[in-house]
This record gives structure tokens, C-alpha cells and sequence, in this order.
């Protein structure tokens, strides 16, 4: 009964911001609610807020004992909607996929997967020493078992 409710009060309110977009909603036995939500542009406190008042103001506090909590994805935690890596064009990205992982720079997002690229010292193809090789390859969202932005200091 809870669940259902705050699932159509949060269809609500991500209705209302489009840039807006659900990662992750969970709630367990004893109505502890989380809900983890990201943007076209980042999520701003005001947009948690936002999220958090709409929920917590429309279900009747005498009849549902709940915690919520709102909050944003870390920067560690992976990419798990295909909208988050529209706003990682240009940052580098670690990928996994069944048989390999990369690292690379996320230049481009289409509707089928990603593309990426990087450089890779390969010794010559004659004589000694290494050439600086670019490299550039399509993943498709199926593939893609993990992805996560590298952050750089």
C-alpha cells in the first residue's frame, strides 16, 4: 500500500522536472524509504528537496510510519541509466563487458551504446622502441556490464 503510493508520487513529481530521472527506489520491511534520483545537469540540493517534500507531505504521517531519505548518486557508484552518460561526454569512463575492460574517454552517446577512446603504447612494427597507437571502439548498452566515471585529480 505505501510502496504503491510513493511510487505514484514520485511518477508525480519526476513528471513535473523532466531533467529529473529515477536511479534507484527501495524500501524496506520496516518503511525505510530511499530514493536515488539524477539529472540532464546534475542534481542540485533544491531538487532532492523538492523530491523529498512532495513524498513526505502527501502520505498521512498518523497512518504510514516511514524514514525517507533523497539523495544523488555518489561519484563512485556506477552508471546505471543510459541518460548518465550523455552528461559524462568528454570524461573518462572504466567499462566492463564480458570479455574485456577499458578505460577511455566517453566522446560520444547515441541511442544504441557509447563510444569511447584512448591511446595505448604498442612497440613498433619494425625496429625498437613504442608508437603511441589511438584507439576508438562502440559498446552497445547490451554489452556494457559496469561503467563507471574515473575521477581525476
Amino acid at each position: 500500500m505505501l510502496k504503491e503510493r510513493v511510487t505514484a508520487l514520485l511518477n508525480e513529481v519526476l513528471a513535473e522536472n523532466e531533467s529529473i530521472f529515477l536511479i534507484d527506489f527501495s524500501m524496506t520491511p520496516d518503511n525505510k524509504i530511499k530514493i536515488v534520483i539524477d539529472g540532464d545537469n546534475g542534481v542540485t540540493l533544491k531538487d532532492c528537496m523538492t523530491v523529498s517534500r512532495h513524498v513526505e507531505h502527501n502520505i498521512d504521517r498518523d497512518e504510514h510510519d516511514f524514514a525517507l531519505e533523497v539523495a544523488s548518486p555518489g561519484a563512485t557508484e556506477p552508471v546505471v541509466h543510459n541518460r548518465q552518460y550523455k552528461k559524462s561526454v568528454g570524461r573518462k569512463l572504466q567499462v566492463k563487458t564480458a570479455e574485456e575492460k577499458i578505460e577511455g574517454e566517453l566522446t560520444a552517446v547515441t541511442d544504441n551504446g557509447i563510444h569511447l577512446s584512448w591511446k595505448a603504447r604498442e612497440p613498433k612494427p619494425v625496429g625498437k622502441g613504442k608508437v603511441t597507437v589511438k584507439y576508438e571502439k562502440e559498446i552497445p548498452f547490451a554489452d556494457i556490464k559496469e561503467a563507471k566515471v574515473m575521477i581525476t585529480f
